[in-house]
């Protein structure tokens, strides 16, 4: 055990200590929740490909900056947060579990079902955690949600609705048009399909049919960066939802959960960030969220919180690998269902 290890807080929690892999938007976002927010544990290291970018995001928190291999079988690092592209996420985890670190890696955790396989393989042969951050399950609108769903208030299931509306175009994909095709089923959608999984316990979807277009930036269509969809799933115990993206919603951040039963419905997700609502001549106003940030700033920091007591060794992962591998596996036949304009069936 090194010596980080015997560290503990006002509360008698070790102090866990972990290390950042990606400096980019979401990994400095992780880099402050660990070092303001999260108990019991300590940003100690922060790497990036971009050297200079690790170096002065581990500045700003008192952590080292180190290349990704040096930080990755760094003995002072108990566990390690993966933020980076999502083409190396499984390189990255497999690197992590050989080096004995407990693994919490950003969506998807991979981009194809044989890399995601390796990486669940790769953390169970080393016998350390793998958890995987789809950040709705940590959300308190979205856990009431599903603990209506448990406690059988909704009744059977019957219709499920999962949205995400992004206020603009994504950072980035502008300039990366035939690099990072199929981002709207792989990386956007896919939090859509795990919150439906998750809102429908103990099911498993049969059917994916795609409908998808590039209408906000049609210029990137040939280039498979599709910008709007509807997806069907259709679930083994009966019930059909509906997956829907778009990157263009001009009047905020607009991500919503409802599972329609035999007994009634529960909605999650909000999209003013105040109560207060504004009168005038033209109308009724209210202020509405812009990013991922601002509307699931708890849940950032809860999802981490648990990653903490999971490398402690006081709690199993919330979200595994496998879970990634079956939103995966929805994604990819999304994917599919595209290209051959009919439905795909699984299992």
């Amino acid at each position: 055990m090194n010596e980080g290890a015997d560290m503990r807080t006002d509360h008698g929690l070790r102090v866990v200590r972990l290390g950042l892999v990606g400096a980019g938007r979401i990994g400095s976002m992780h880099a402050g929740n660990v070092a303001r927010h999260v108990a019991g544990a300590e940003l100690v290291a922060v790497a990036d490909p971009r050297g200079e970018a690790a170096t002065a995001l581990a500045a700003k928190y008192g952590a080292r900056g180190l290349g990704v291999d040096e930080l990755l079988t760094d003995p002072e690092v108990d566990g390690v947060l993966i933020a980076s592209i999502a083409a190396v996420q499984s390189e990255l985890i497999v690197k992590a579990a050989a080096a004995g670190k407990a693994v919490w890696c950003e969506k998807p955790a991979s981009l194809t079902v044989e890399e995601i396989d390796r990486a669940i393989a790769a953390t169970r042969d080393a016998g350390v955690a793998f958890q995987v951050g789809f950040n709705r399950r940590f959300a308190a609108d979205f856990r009431a949600a599903r603990a209506a769903v448990d406690a059988g208030a909704i009744g059977t299931p019957q219709l499920m609705r999962s949205i995400t509306r992004d206020p603009g175009w994504p950072a980035g994909l502008q300039h990366a048009a035939g690099v990072r095709p199929w981002t709207i089923f792989r990386e956007t959608l896919i939090h859509d399909f795990d919150t439906l999984l998750w809102l429908n316990p103990g099911a498993e979807v049969v059917e994916v049919y795609t409908r998808a277009d590039a209408l906000v930036a049609p210029q990137f269509k040939d280039d498979g960066l599709l910008d709007t969809a509807v997806v069907v799933l259709t679930f083994d115990n009966g019930a059909i939802a509906t997956a829907e993206a778009n990157f263009s919603a001009l009047y905020g951040y607009d991500v919503r959960g409802e599972v329609f039963g035999s007994k009634g419905m529960v909605v999650a997700g909000r999209l003013p960030s105040t109560t207060a609502v504004q009168y005038d001549a033209s109308g009724l106003h209210q202020q509405t969220m812009r990013s991922d940030e601002q509307m699931f700033r708890d849940a950032y920091v809860q999802e981490l919180t648990d990653f903490a007591e999971v490398v402690r060794g006081d709690a199993a992962p919330p979200v595994t690998g496998e879970d990634a591998r079956r939103a995966l596996t929805i994604a990819l036949a999304a994917m599919r269902s595209h290209e051959e304009q009919q439905p795909v069936r699984l299992g």
